[in-house]
């Protein structure tokens, strides 16, 4: 009886598998999301660790972080979207965390996550990128 009980839970920790992120990154972005993992498997809410690089000759002063939740048919259920990470020098990888509190994050549901805003340092403008449409279509290439 207690090997019985004792195999069930060792079964039942090792159903709940690794929650995994796909990074999606639009083919000009000046930073790039190296790594992105969750933190903490099996509890609510979610946390991501991400390792963010600058990808051009030039000092980024901030960028900006979005994460997507989808249904396992594609359908997109929530998206969250970090507050401006800061000062990126060149070459230079930074990680940061992210508690990601949309609501319920289903196990069969797909995580993605991409830097969709970058702005240089002295610069007014905004590099944009609509990662939305490039994480759906990731989502809907995967759900198939």
């Amino acid at each position: 009886m207690i090997i019985s009980f004792l195999l069930s839970a060792v079964l039942m920790l090792g159903a709940e598998a690794e929650r995994t992120v796909q990074i999606v990154t639009a083919p000009d972005s000046p930073v790039h999301l190296d790594s992105a993992k969750i933190l903490n498997t099996g509890s609510q809410p979610l946390v991501l660790l991400y390792g963010a690089s600058n990808k051009i000759d030039a000092a980024i002063d901030q960028f900006t972080v979005t994460v997507f939740v989808f249904r396992a048919d594609g359908q997109l259920k929530a998206r969250q979207v970090a507050p401006g990470r800061r000062e990126l020098a060149v070459g230079e990888t930074k990680y940061s965390a992210m508690v990601l509190d949309v609501g319920a994050i289903d196990p069969t549901d797909t995580l993605m996550a991409g830097v969709d805003q970058v702005q240089r340092v002295g610069s007014d403008s905004w590099w944009r990128a609509d990662m939305r449409t490039l994480a759906e279509s990731a989502a809907k290439t995967r759900g198939r």
